[in-house]
């Protein structure tokens, strides 16, 4: 019974001293039996250095994460100087410089690196939302894969070795730059010209969306003069003596996009005007290598940081479920707070168990995806690397959507507080997850491209096929139920015929790619046992 207090001794002391104390990797025993499991050899090295991370991560780059997101504290313009020169200088808290240039310093991409080092490096980083970290870092990771196997050129040789291995201490960013006003998802459609003048490329026109604007150099897509083929370029923010001047190279900052979520990162409107540009691939394979190499590192990076944010979200949920009183009791009495609970903490835990094990096959794939598939590959290789290939897709899709739903209904076992952006971090990272569903291919553009995929190679891999070879190992009866019916969605002509029939198969599409991938976390989940 409560009685009249005026002075009201409520504390959540007990709940907040366990979450500063919180230790992402060391008191979180299910990542470790993750790693133990999906690392094989490699465990103990990527478990030492997970805990050295983590010791980082979840204190020291947490708080700066927390501090940055104040509104007083977003970046914004300065766009001339004193004395009137066009600099376009990117204003950030001191303490965004000071956290970028300690986990850059991690070398995540450097040859010293290995790929699952790399992974739960990132991974315990992610669980501090994106918080003008998250898209640089697998920005810079697609530009290292780019130019790993296309740099030719002193110019292009020394970015890859500043943004891989650092140069003096300093590790470049890099950046993505490939949406226009007119197109968005539809890269092809670009018409941001390239032009080749006195043996240096440049460009001209303008990009609509362009995330991590602060970066040190950028891929961008553009249409060379007289083509109809996007090509693909490494553009410098600035060139070589000149960022000390604050002198652009051949581009002006526009204005800094109002966004609803990862609102320490700028996102920008920018116009070139004769910048500085460097082929990277052949001229005519810019998107094939926009979806063969640069999405495909951004899209497993999204399957990541869902993995981390709802990691995060679950717990704090969890272990507030524990402390609140209500009623004459902790909320996690309650049956109906008890179930939502056990989903959320169920969902964390497939996210993560799929997310480790795609990147897994993925890293056994000789080559990487290749950008397609080759008629002189053996049939069962082909169907693994398509395997993959959609797998990426379907997680990019399942776990962005999947993020949202469960950092709500985390917020939600926190009552009122639950919105509240200064109690928690799960505001800030509800608002990052939206924004993660719509970059890197909306929802509706990847079921398509699914469903095409299929479509295309069916003569040789039929789509009943594809569900039992990514699910082999499941219960028969799912595995039979979703079998016939992809079997039937896919025989379905087309996604782009505004008829009742379509528009059913299109409903019943976005449900079956939403429980397959699904299913295919649980396996994961059975897998690590």
């Amino acid at each position: 019974m409560s009685l009249p207090d005026r002075n009201n001794p409520y504390k959540f002391d007990k709940f907040l001293n366990w979450r500063r104390n919180f230790d992402y990797y060391r008191d979180d025993p299910f990542i470790q039996k993750i790693v133990r499991h999906f690392t094989g050899d490699e465990w103990e090295q990527v478990d030492s250095q997970a805990r050295k991370v983590s010791a980082k991560a979840s204190f020291r780059w947490r708080d700066f994460a927390d501090s940055i997101a104040r509104l007083e504290k977003r970046p914004f313009m300065l766009h001339y100087d004193g004395h009137h020169n066009r600099i376009d200088r990117i204003v950030r808290p001191h303490e965004t410089e000071i956290m970028e240039k300690e986990i850059f310093s991690e070398a995540f991409f450097a040859d010293k690196t290995s790929p699952w080092v790399k992974l739960i490096k990132m991974y315990l980083i992610y669980q501090n939302g994106e918080a003008c970290i998250g898209c640089p870092v697998t920005c810079t990771e697609g530009l290292v894969k780019l130019l790993e196997k296309y740099a030719d050129t002193p110019e292009t040789r020394h970015i890859l070795n500043h943004c891989k291995e650092g140069i003096d201490g300093d590790f470049a960013i890099g950046a993505q730059y490939l949406s226009e006003i007119q197109g968005g998802s539809d890269v092809p459609s670009n018409v941001l010209e390239a032009v080749h003048e006195g043996g240096v490329w440049r460009l001209y026109g303008t990009k609509f969306f362009c995330s991590a604007t602060h970066a040190d150099y950028a891929v961008v897509t553009a249409k060379p003069v007289g083509s109809e083929k996007v090509a693909l370029f490494v553009v410098p923010s600035w060139l070589p003596g000149n960022k000390e001047k604050e002198i652009r190279n051949g581009y002006t900052i526009d204005r800094i996009k109002w966004k609803m979520g990862t609102s320490e990162l700028t996102t920008a409107e920018l116009t070139f005007n004769g910048a500085t540009a460097y082929p990277a691939g052949p001229l005519e394979k810019g998107v094939a290598n926009v979806v063969g190499i640069v999405l495909t590192y951004s899209r497993l990076t999204v399957g990541l940081s869902a993995a981390a944010y709802i990691t995060r979200a679950a717990r704090e949920a969890k272990k507030y479920a524990e402390f609140r009183d209500a009623f004459g009791l902790t909320i996690g009495q309650f049956p109906l707070v008890a179930v939502q609970i056990n989903k959320i903490d169920h969902m964390a835990k497939r996210t993560t168990a799929g997310a480790f094990k795609l990147y897994r096959d993925f890293l056994k794939l000789e080559g990487g995806l290749k950008g397609g598939l080759s008629a002189d590959e053996p049939e069962a290789a082909r169907k693994n690397r398509f395997n993959i290939r959609e797998l990426i897709m379907l997680q990019k899709m399942a776990t962005s959507w999947d993020c949202t739903d469960v950092i709500r209904d985390a917020m939600s076992i926190f009552g009122g507080h639950g919105v509240m952006e200064d109690f928690s971090s799960l505001p800030r990272l509800y608002r990052d997850s939206a924004i993660n569903e719509l970059w890197e291919g909306p929802r509706n553009v990847l079921l398509t491209q699914i469903h095409r995929d299929l479509q295309k190679v069916s003569d040789w891999y039929v789509p009943a096929e594809f569900v039992r070879n990514i699910l082999n190992g499941l219960d028969d009866a799912l595995i039979k139920e979703l079998s016939g019916e992809i079997t039937e969605l896919v025989t379905h002509p087309n996604l782009f015929q505004l008829d009742e029939k379509t528009i059913d198969i299109c409903r019943r599409w976005d449900a079956f790619c939403h429980k397959f991938f699904h299913a295919y976390q649980d396996l994961a989940l059975r897998e690590v046992g």
